[in-house]
């Protein structure tokens, strides 16, 4: 007789598992400074070198901060709108929809392209619901995750994310957690007290694919983990700029007031009755200067000198905006650089083409690693994966700012060629109104077909002038 011993799931790491740690751990921690960096950057926090020129020692603390890479990133990431995900077949979407609704992938997707734009890249994973429900579907800083990628199949081989717990141990100290994904198994480990890591969960899957998605900004051939919106070129202006208002602090401060001089006064002059000597601050703002003659019966001479003028310096931060606005395609206005005579309508909309051609390709981009991360979900979900042939399609707002009376005549004039039909859900994309405006247009077009079939049936039994409409028996009256 053969027994059948129950596989029990390990408790600690193999060591492959612990190879794998320890070089994705190395990977994580050397790119997490040039994040940190490009973060720094973005919340205007970053530490501006100082030449040691200009600058006294007592106004060497004094910090400016301008705000361009902010602006500059969020100026894209606002025209990324995710608005619904769908099957492109125009078959029923509920199961797709339950999902996005359960993980709130909407919302969660502004944050998603905001930090692909910030860092470069950003994570989605993958794992099982709790209790065998919906898979949860995630996002994830690459300041806690990293993905080793096998360029040549273009996959993951495994993913890692450390990150620190709500939990606290008996010392105070917050717990770091360990998740390992494998194409078979997501791992999940604590510290142990002998200084290793205990394994608290083994979710063994079994998808042979690492349920990890990189949403990776500005990848090439030669870098598939991707670049971030805020350059070396960026970051040069961004410290040129905040130099420059540091200067113009400094100039108000020294320079602000106009000097003065006198020529020719005796000592008296800068005293009191008493024959105390007035301070600086005194003489200057001394309204009426009541000075004697000297001995030779001159008065003596007082002028000013002229006081500084802040618009060259302006001029300059004016060419760092155009610059900037260049970098970023952004219409020099949306940096506050503005002209005696304003843009017309047109012109804006011609400066915003650059803007609106980058949002369209990062829709492009970021929408396929969505669309890969809702294919594994289903996975998950199923237990097999999805039919190749059925195409997920995510549903963008569009990213250009054409106008609602635009729209429309666009829609009208395709709809009066033939091109698509009047009730197409087409249509109703195209006028510029979004997902759940287009299911209250449904719903509406549903509840006025039938009340219209209604009313012919009613007009058919009107006209039968008494004849039993059909199942009535004859002599019963069909109202």
């Amino acid at each position: 007789m053969t027994l059948s011993i129950p596989e029990l799931p390990l408790l600690h790491l193999s060591d492959d598992e612990l190879g794998l740690i320890q070089v994705l751990r190395a990977d994580l921690m050397r790119d997490r400074w040039a994040l940190q960096l490009r973060d720094a950057y973005f919340n205007g926090e970053q530490l501006v070198r100082d030449l040691g020129i200009s600058i006294p020692p007592q106004l060497r603390g004094l910090h400016t901060v301008i705000g361009w890479p902010r602006v500059g990133v969020e100026s894209l990431e606002e025209r990324l709108d995710l608005e619904a995900v769908r099957w492109a077949d125009g078959g029923n979407s509920s199961d797709l929809s339950e999902i996005v609704e359960s993980n709130d992938l909407i919302d969660e997707s502004s944050l998603a392209h905001l930090d692909a734009l910030i860092y470069g890249r950003e994570y989605l994973s993958v794992g099982s619901g709790e209790d065998g429900g919906l898979p949860v579907v995630s996002v994830e800083s690459p300041l806690d995750m990293t993905l080793l990628w096998d360029a040549r199949i273009r996959m993951g081989r495994a993913a890692l994310r450390e990150c620190a717990t709500d939990h606290l141990v008996e010392s105070g100290v917050d717990e770091r957690m360990l998740v390992l994904y494998l194409p078979d198994q997501t791992i999940t480990a604590l510290p142990s007290e002998s200084g290793g890591w205990e394994v608290i969960n083994r979710d063994v899957h079994r998808l042979g694919v690492v349920p990890v998605v990189r949403m990776a900004n500005r990848q090439r051939t030669s870098d598939r983990v991707g670049k971030s919106e805020i350059t070396p070129d960026v970051m040069s202006i961004t410290d040129a700029a905040c130099r420059r208002l540091m200067g113009i602090e400094v100039a108000s401060e020294f320079f602000g007031a106009p000097q003065r001089y006198i020529l020719g006064a005796s000592e008296s002059a800068f005293q009191d009755a008493d024959g105390t000597a007035k301070s600086a601050w005194e003489t200057y703002i001394g309204r009426v200067l009541a000075l004697e003659r000297d001995e030779d019966g001159n008065v003596p001479d007082v002028g000013q000198f002229a006081a500084h003028d802040p618009s060259g310096q302006t001029k300059i931060i004016d060419l760092y905006a155009r610059i900037m606005a260049s970098q970023f395609g952004l219409p020099p206005h949306m940096l506050g650089y503005t002209t005696d005579n304003p843009a017309s309508a047109d012109a804006i909309r011609s400066t915003e083409a650059k803007l609106v051609k980058r949002a369209e390709r990062r829709t492009r981009r970021y929408g396929s690693a969505w669309q890969q991360a809702m294919r594994l979900a289903l996975w998950v979900r199923d237990g097999e994966p999805p039919d190749k042939s059925r195409r997920i399609e995510m549903v963008w707002r569009n990213p250009a700012t054409p106008t609602v009376a635009a729209q429309a005549d666009a829609t009208v004039k395709l709809v009066q060629a033939g091109i698509i039909p009047a009730d197409s859900d087409v249509a109703l994309e195209m006028a510029g109104l979004t997902e759940n405006q287009r299911q209250r247009v449904r719903t509406d077009r549903r509840r006025s077909s039938a009340g219209s079939g209604l009313m012919d049936r009613l007009a058919q039994l009107d006209g039968g002038a008494g004849a039993a409409p059909p199942g009535v028996p004859d002599g019963v009256d069909g109202l």
